[in-house]
């Protein structure tokens, strides 16, 4: 039974990999298309400026990662002990 979970969470883990793999991938491959007539601007609006050149501070992304590995950190052991007490009511039992 052991080796059926452990080919069922590769399995379950494989499918999960895939489906981040195929939701990212159109925002990685995306091109900008340049408008018909090889001008850059359309003729009927001005350029616009950027005001923000956009993007995330390193802190924030610094303080996303921190608190995504200390929930991830905090369900592991959660789910430890929960996998102890059970195997220790099996063998009481």
């Amino acid at each position: 039974m052991t080796r059926i979970r452990r080919i069922l969470t590769a399995i379950a883990t494989l499918a999960g990999a895939l489906l981040a793999f195929t939701a990212a991938s159109p925002a990685a491959l995306a091109v900008r298309v340049p408008p018909p007539g090889g001008s850059r601007f359309h003729p009927a609006r001005p350029p616009t400026v950027t005001v923000v050149a956009g993007g995330m501070p390193g802190w924030q992304i610094a303080l996303i990662a921190a608190a995504a590995a200390l929930a991830a950190a905090a369900v592991a052991v959660l789910l430890d002990r929960a996998w102890a007490t059970r195997k220790a009511h099996a063998t009481t039992a």
